[in-house]
C-alpha cells in the first residue's frame, strides 16, 4: 500500500510537495523518476520484501517501461512464475510482475491481476501513460486534464497543490451524497479533478495530450444459480483462497473484529492458515449504550485470537476535522470515527489488516433487502385501500409500543413514520428503496438547495429485487462509502486494508445467487453464507442479526456540534456560500425535537459538507 502521484511536465518542486501531502500514505521511503515528458512519484508502505529492490518509480531491464503502483496483487507468484523464462526480476515484489506482464500482455496485463491496485504505467516507446484501477474500487485514483496538462494521485489533497486546478466546489455531486452519504458520481467535489472509476483504465497520450478511458471489468446481479450444495462448496473455495491470498506479507497482520458473523468467517479463516495466532481489534464507546464489544469478546475468546479492545468516548468528536481532511471528500458516515480510531490504536501491533466489508452487498445483508423484498412479494399484490387503512391502525399505536419492535422508533418520530408510509404505500421500487436510505428525499433536496441538481433515479428488477439492489449498492455507496472510508482511515495510519469478500472471483460467484438463497423465508439474511460456514463460527455468530455500528450523533448534533451549526449553518454563513437554503435549516431547528434522530442525520451530513468546505475551499482550520 502506498501513495502515488504523476503528472506530464517536469516539476521536481511541485512532485515533492505532492509526495509530503500524502506522505501519511507511504512512510517508509519515497522515491521519484522524472525525464522532459513525466514527473513520477511515489510513497511506500512496505508490506512485501522489505529491501530497497521494491522501491518504486521501478523500471523493468531496458528503462523504457516504469512503474508507480499501490495496493497488493495476490497471484503474483503464480504470474512470476509462467514470466521467469523471459524476464529476470530483481525483486520478490508484486509491483515488478506487472511490469513484465504488461510487456507480453499490452492493456490486457489487467485481466490476469487477482487484487487490489491504482496504478501508472509510463510507456516510455510508445509515449503512454496507462492507469489501472482495480475492478472493484479498492484503491482510490483521482485525475484532472486540462488543455496540455495532466495530473493524477491517490488523494486529491495531492492533487490540489497544482496551481492550474481551482478550488470550486463541483454542486452536481451534492445530489448523491445527500442521498447516500458520498459522491457516487465519477466526478469528484472539486471541479474538474475526477476519479477514474472501477475496473477501468485510462490510456494518456504524451504526444496529442488527450486521453481515452476503457472499462476491462463489469458486473451485473441476477438469479441464476440455485443449487445450494454447489454454491457452498464455491463460495469456501474462493473465500478460502482470498483469505489465505490476503494474509501474504513480510510485516505483521490482523483483523478487525465486530462480533458478527462477517468479520467471524474472515478471522476463523484467517486462523486456519495463520501460523501465528491472529490478532484481532475491536472498537467500542465507553458509554455501554453504544458498544457492541461484548460480542466481538465472545467471539475472541472462542476463536482464541489476541484480541485488543479500543473504547472510545464522546470527545473523539473533537477530532472530526482531521477525519474530513483525510476523506478527501465528504463521507457523512459516522462510522469513520471509530475505524478513524482504531487504526491509529491496531498500527501499534499490525500494518495490514483484514474487514469484512463487501458481505452485505453480495449476499443480502442489509435490512432494505428484506423490506423491499417483502415489498415485492406481499405488500405490492395487496390493494392500495387496504394499506392505506393498515397505516391509519399503525398511526394509533403508541411510541412506548413500537419501541419494543423499532429500536429507533421515538428517535425517527413523525419524519420517520412519513418515510414508512412512503414505503408502503408505493410501487415504484427505487422510491421504496429511495424512503429507507436516503438522508435528503427528492422534496427535501429541493427546498435545501439553492442551485438546483440534476436527480438520477434508477430502475431497479422488482422480479429480482435483491440482487437487483445488490447491484446498485455495490456500485454506488459501497466503493464511494465504505471502500473509501476503510482506505483513507486506515492509510491515514499507514495500514493496508485487505477485503476477501471483495476477490472479484467470488463477486461474479455472489451475483449469479438465486435470490431465494440470499435472503430466506423475508426474515433469514445473508442465508447462503451463514449456512455454508456454520460449522466455522459459534452458532450465537450464525444466528446473530446484523447490528449496525451506533455512533451518538445525536447526542454530539445536540450538545458537542451546536457551536458548528450556530456559524456554519447560520443564515449569514449559507447566504455568503450560496448553496443552502437557511429557510430549511431553520425548519430543522424548528422540529428536531419531533424527529430527533431523522434530523441528526442530515444534520450531520449538512456539517460533514461544511466542514470540508471550511477545510478545502476556504482554506481554514475548523476545531470542535
Amino acid at each position: 500500500m502506498c501513495g502515488i502521484i504523476g503528472f506530464n511536465w517536469n516539476d521536481k518542486k511541485l512532485l515533492k510537495s505532492c509526495l509530503q501531502k500524502i506522505k501519511h500514505r507511504g512512510p517508509d521511503a519515497t522515491s521519484t523518476f522524472l525525464d522532459r515528458s513525466v514527473s513520477l512519484g511515489h510513497n511506500r508502505l512496505s508490506i512485501l520484501d522489505l529491501s530497497k529492490s521494491g522501491i518504486q518509480p521501478m523500471s523493468n531491464e531496458d528503462k523504457t517501461l516504469w512503474i508507480i503502483f499501490n495496493g497488493e496483487i495476490y497471484n503474483y507468484k503464480e504470474i512470476k512464475n509462467n514470466l521467469k523464462q523471459k524476464h529476470k526480476f530483481k525483486s520478490n515484489t508484486d509491483t515488478e510482475i506487472i511490469l513484465h506482464l504488461y510487456e507480453e500482455k499490452g492493456l490486457d496485463f489487467v485481466n490476469q491481476l487477482q487484487g487490489m491496485f491504482a496504478l501508472c504505467i509510463y510507456d516510455v516507446k510508445n509515449k503512454k501513460l496507462i492507469l489501472a484501477r482495480d475492478r472493484v474500487g479498492i484503491k482510490p485514483l483521482y485525475y484532472f486534464s486540462y488543455d496540455s496538462k495532466f495530473i493524477f494521485a491517490s488523494e486529491i489533497k495531492s492533487l490540489l497543490l497544482y496551481k492550474g486546478i481551482k478550488k470550486e466546489v463541483n454542486l452536481s455531486a451534492l445530489d448523491t451524497y445527500l442521498t447516500f452519504r458520498a459522491n457516487t458520481t465519477d466526478e469528484s467535489f472539486i471541479k474538474g479533478i475526477k476519479k477514474l472509476p472501477p475496473g477501468s483504465l485510462l490510456i494518456y497520450d504524451l504526444t496529442s495530450k488527450s486521453y481515452s478511458l476503457k472499462k476491462y471489468w463489469d458486473i451485473s446481479f441476477s438469479s441464476k444459480i440455485s443449487s445450494e450444495n454447489y454454491l457452498s462448496k464455491k463460495i469456501q473455495d474462493l473465500l478460502n483462497d482470498s483469505v489465505k491470498g490476503r494474509l501474504m506479507s513480510d510485516v505483521p497482520y490482523g483483523a478487525y473484529l465486530s462480533g458478527g458473523v462477517d468479520s467471524g468467517i474472515i478471522v476463523s479463516l484467517m486462523k486456519k492458515f495463520s501460523p501465528q495466532k491472529v490478532k484481532t481489534f475491536s472498537v467500542g464507546f465507553k458509554e455501554q449504550k453504544y458498544s457492541e464489544t461484548n460480542e466481538a469478546r465472545f467471539l475472541a475468546k472462542k476463536l482464541d485470537t489476541d484480541h485488543h479492545e479500543l473504547l472510545i468516548d464522546e470527545s473523539s468528536i473533537k477530532k472530526l476535522p482531521d477525519i474530513v481532511y483525510h476523506s478527501d471528500e465528504p463521507i457523512a458516515d459516522p462510522t469513520l470515527i471509530p475505524i478513524y480510531f482504531l487504526s491509529k490504536y491496531a498500527k501499534k501491533y499490525c500494518t495490514v489488516i483484514l474487514t469484512g466489508e463487501g458481505s452485505d452487498e453480495i449476499f443480502g445483508g442489509y435490512a432494505h433487502y428484506k423490506f423491499l423484498n417483502f415489498h415485492s412479494k406481499i405488500l405490492s399484490k395487496t390493494p392500495l385501500f387496504i394499506r392505506k387503512f393498515a397505516l391509519n391502525l399503525f398511526r394509533l399505536i403508541p411510541n412506548s409500543i413500537l419501541n419494543k419492535r423499532f429500536k429507533y422508533s421515538s428517535s425517527l418520530g413523525k419524519k420517520g413514520k412519513e418515510r414508512l408510509e412512503r414505503f408502503i404505500l408505493s410501487n415504484n421500487p427505487f422510491e421504496q428503496y429511495s424512503a429507507q436510505i436516503s438522508i435528503f428525499d427528492e422534496k427535501e433536496k429541493k427546498e435545501l438547495l439553492i442551485p438546483q441538481v440534476h436527480e438520477e433515479k434508477k430502475i431497479l428488477n422488482k422480479e429480482d429485487i435483491i440482487n437487483s439492489t445488490e447491484e446498485l449498492d455495490f456500485k454506488n455507496p459501497m466503493v464511494e462509502d465504505l471502500l473509501m472510508k476503510i482506505d483513507k482511515m486506515t492509510m491515514a495510519s499507514a495500514i493496508e486494508g485487505r477485503v476477501p469478500f471483495l476477490d472479484y472471483r467470488l463477486v461474479e460467484l455472489a451475483a449469479k445467487i438465486d435470490q431465494k438463497l440470499k435472503i430466506k423465508n423475508f426474515v433469514k439474511d445473508k442465508y447462503i453464507l451463514r449456512e455454508t460456514f456454520k460449522g466455522l463460527i459459534p452458532k450465537q455468530t450464525k444466528d446473530r442479526k446484523k447490528q449496525y455500528f451506533f455512533v451518538p450523533i445525536e447526542k454530539w448534533i445536540a450538545k458537542d456540534l451546536m457551536p458548528l451549526r450556530h456559524t456554519l449553518l447560520s443564515e449569514e454563513y449559507l447566504k455568503k456560500q450560496g448553496i443552502f437554503n437557511y429557510k430549511y435549516i431553520k425548519e430543522i431547528n424548528s422540529n428536531f425535537k419531533k424527529s430527533p434522530l431523522y434530523y441528526s442525520r442530515q444534520l450531520w451530513t449538512l456539517l460533514i459538507f461544511q466542514i470540508w468546505y471550511k477545510i478545502y475551499i476556504e482554506n481554514e482550520r475548523v476545531e470542535i
